[in-house]
């Protein structure tokens, strides 16, 4: 039988560490974060190509470069391991993890399905281990603030939120180069320039490997967002989705039913430019409105006949997309210094939901959850 307890206890106040699937997003976000954490140790880094998973443990400091998932988790004293592998491997890989006692964050789409995603779920409560989501958007001051307010209740009960996603992602999905897909005009930001590494041309383009386009790429994150601003669950899905000459879907367009009864609009699409990306959101409660833009870092919100609060807005990108937060509180919360700020369980909604979209888009059919 597997070991399901947690591993060794923190040593001289470090968690021990470990990225599996250090490739693109992984070398750009998790694994300098966890390098530059003085409370992390970065114990190992798996690549499936072994002069590359060299390389990165060399260019970063990393005692252990290795090539399988197995290698990772024979690691003896592991506490906890980041899972950026591509998509079609996370739950397997997330499984396995936790099987073997380690607490775990998984970049999003967190997997395919929403009985995948509440099966990690409910894996990692089982065992008393940490489970997080690797949706970034969660970790900024003005998102944390949002569903403080939401939760709390000070606008009511939500009643109608509708969001637009859009980013400059459909060259990826048509299999461009990383460089080629990027090149849309105007100052690009942090996560689409040159990397320490380029996602393969069919990280993005092969429904086997992804999942789905912009569904499982972008929507995860806006779906998971849905789920971190109201704890609700959806009971009703109905979606259109359109390739616009990609393999995999390049427009989506859902309509969902929460189970408070507050109806959701979500637009997404990768045909943005780096001049004009959008992560609009606003919540028609029945006290109030909150109206947020988080490419943009802005928030307000307005009590119904009363005040109308402007928050600052986020100043910078490390403040609008703060890349290494998500596996800076992997590690506060393996030592007890935090609780997650995104737990599975929004990745687990995202992926019921995306599910449910294609499902709907194949049928022309509303999808009953």
């Amino acid at each position: 039988m597997a070991d399901t307890k947690p591993r060794a206890q923190t040593v001289h106040g470090l968690a021990k560490v470990a990225v599996l699937g250090a490739g693109w997003w992984g070398t750009t976000a998790h694994v300098p974060a966890l390098a530059a954490n003085p409370k992390a140790d970065l114990v190992v880094v798996q690549h499936h190509d072994a002069e590359t998973a060299a390389r990165i443990a060399d260019d970063f400091g990393v005692a252990h470069g290795v090539t399988t998932a197995e290698q990772l988790l024979a690691i003896d004293g592991l506490q906890a391991v980041v899972i950026s592998s591509v998509p079609s491997l996370h739950y397997a890989q997330a499984m396995a993890a936790l099987e073997a006692g380690l607490h775990i964050l998984v970049e999003k789409p967190l997997c395919f399905s929403g009985a995948e995603g509440y099966h990690i779920a409910a894996a990692a409560e089982e065992r008393g281990l940490h489970a997080m989501v690797g949706t970034t958007y969660h970790f900024t001051s003005h998102a944390i603030e949002a569903r403080r307010l939401m939760l709390a209740g000070e606008l009511g009960e939500p009643r109608a939120i509708t969001m637009l996603f859009t980013n400059i992602t459909k060259g990826l999905y048509l299999g461009l180069s990383f460089a080629d897909a990027m090149a849309t005009g105007g100052e690009l930001r942090n996560e689409h320039k040159p990397p320490y590494l380029a996602p393969g041309r069919d990280t993005y383009s092969s429904a086997a490997v992804s999942g789905g386009g912009q569904i499982h790429t972008q929507v995860a994150h806006a779906a998971a967002y849905v789920s971190y601003l109201t704890d609700a669950r959806p009971v009703e899905v109905f979606a259109k989705l359109e390739n616009d000459g990609a393999p995999v879907d390049v427009y989506d367009a859902i309509l969902m039913t929460l189970d408070n009864g507050a109806l959701v609009t979500l637009s997404s699409n990768g045909t943005a430019t780096a001049r004009t990306m959008h992560y609009e959101v606003r919540v028609h409660a029945t006290g109030g409105i909150l109206d947020q833009e988080l490419w943009k870092g802005t928030l307000r919100t307005e009590v119904r006949g009363g005040d109308v609060t402007e928050y600052p807005q986020l100043a910078t990108e490390a403040d609008t997309y703060p890349t290494g937060a998500p596996a800076n509180n992997l590690v506060d919360a393996v030592l007890g210094d935090a609780e997650p700020i995104s737990p599975i369980y929004h990745g687990a909604f995202a992926a019921q939901v995306s599910e449910a979209a294609i499902e709907s888009a194949r049928t022309d059919q509303p999808v009953r959850l």
